[in-house]
């Protein structure tokens, strides 16, 4: 007899990371006269790494399936949206996007371990902080615009503020519905505890 066991909150917290990536996805293919509409420049990636960092007891599922949605999502994306602007399977860069989504999933597994207000917030903060200073590397990395220094790498990072206060702004509203949706469930079924 086989030792697999369904588990309803493995199964809800992938189904939340998948339903997060659909979003995203979907909020991009929402063109308005050929641009992208405003509410995609809210990307949900951050909540969806501290999500499943969070959630997820097994630390390979903690990191295969949000990094999985995040890749297909990006692939889905990156074929159709933003075929003119890509140069391959996904845009350039993107290993650096990737390597700060592993850490925001890793700050996910280690400030969430207990869920509260405090370590949420926390946890949103450092996620932000790990965007802000990976994803702004390769953009300062053999720029024209900034200076090869520390100085020139701190007004790369002025100038991505704008953009990392909506990363800052989704991550509060999604993570919220996120962590905030499970926990609901969890209080409503005996079921929904531990994801595995």
């Amino acid at each position: 007899m086989s030792s697999f066991r369904f588990n309803p909150a493995t199964a809800l917290v992938l189904l939340f990371i998948v339903l997060t990536g659909a979003l995203r996805v979907f909020f991009n293919f929402n063109l308005d006269n050929g641009r992208i509409s405003e509410v995609a420049l809210y990307s949900p990636i951050g909540a969806m790494a501290l999500f499943g960092g969070a959630r997820f007891n097994s630390g390979w599922k903690a990191f295969l399936f949000p990094l999985g949605t995040l890749f297909l999502s990006d692939v889905l994306l990156h074929q159709t949206v933003f075929a003119p602007y890509s140069d391959g399977l996904l845009y350039s860069g993107w290993y650096w996007v990737y390597g700060a989504f592993v850490l925001m999933v890793l700050a996910g597994r280690l400030l969430m371990k207990e869920a509260s207000t405090s370590r949420f917030l926390l946890s949103v903060l450092v996620a932000v902080l790990i965007h802000w200073i990976v994803t702004d590397i390769p953009v300062w990395l053999g720029s024209k615009v900034f200076a090869q220094n520390l100085g020139g790498f701190i007004d790369c990072l002025t100038a991505a503020i704008p953009f990392e206060l909506r990363f800052l702004l989704s991550t509060l509203v999604y993570g919220s519905v996120l962590f905030g949706g499970f926990a609901l469930l969890q209080q409503r079924s005996r079921d929904v505890q531990v994801a595995k």
